[in-house]
């Protein structure tokens, strides 16, 4: 059975589904596309219109976390949601804490102003951006750095999808030229090296880069 994942790769929602995949080893196709202008057909998939979405055989899905749990319990391999029901659900709950709380100003402000919005030939909100690092992340920071403690993963030495949803939007904290404070946030600053340094995850930020390359090589040029 054929799987094909629509999506643009910078999408934090999309890595992350493209990580799982990687993982569990599952083959799949990209279909590149933006959460922007789609064309109608697409909306036969995502009736949102958001990314990712997937087609499995007859089966279309959208939602990151809704697709994710289907390829769990579908194609098996690497237990991402740990494995006991106490387990399921701490690494659902953190999974949507990053996806909902974490991406507000991570991805959907300092991400979108400083990398979609230039790749747009949009104006950047600077002081949104501000905002958003100096008041809005803090807090969240916080709380994940105590979630996880000491321990390597949040289910300990178990890769989870908590760990892969979190790291996804601090990736795009980093796209937008953001890396936390590892002297506070010593937990999530591993946490992310960690999880980065893994073949999943690394073999598929050279091209993310090169398009934030891209941006930040405008940037400069306009200065």
């Amino acid at each position: 059975m054929s799987l094909t994942l629509y999506g643009a790769i910078l999408s934090p929602f999309v890595r992350k589904i493209r990580i799982q995949l990687a993982e569990q080893n599952i083959e799949y196709e990209l279909v590149n596309q933006t959460p922007f202008m789609q064309p109608d057909w697409y909306y036969e998939i995502s009736p949102l219109g958001r990314i990712p979405a997937i087609k499995d055989g007859d089966l279309s899905l959208a939602d990151s976390s809704v697709i994710a749990q289907y390829l769990q319990e579908t194609r098996g391999g690497i237990r991402l949601y740990g494995s006991t029901p106490a387990e399921a659900a701490r690494v659902r709950w953190l999974e949507k804490y990053a996806d909902y709380e974490l991406a507000k100003p991570a991805t959907f402000t300092a991400f979108f102003n400083r990398v979609v919005h230039r790749l747009m030939g949009k104006p950047c909100d600077e002081a949104a951006v501000k905002t958003a690092l100096g008041s809005d992340l803090p807090p969240l920071l916080n709380y994940l750095e105590a979630q996880l403690g000491e321990k390597r993963y949040f289910l300990g030495d178990q890769l989870s999808m908590a760990d892969i949803a979190v790291c996804s939007q601090l990736i795009n904290l980093a796209h937008a030229g953001e890396l936390i404070d590892e002297e506070t946030w010593p937990a999530l600053s591993s946490l992310l090296s960690r999880v980065t340094s893994r073949t999943s995850v690394s073999s598929l930020l050279p091209a993310e880069h090169r398009i934030v390359g891209t941006v930040n090589g405008a940037s400069v040029a306009e200065g």
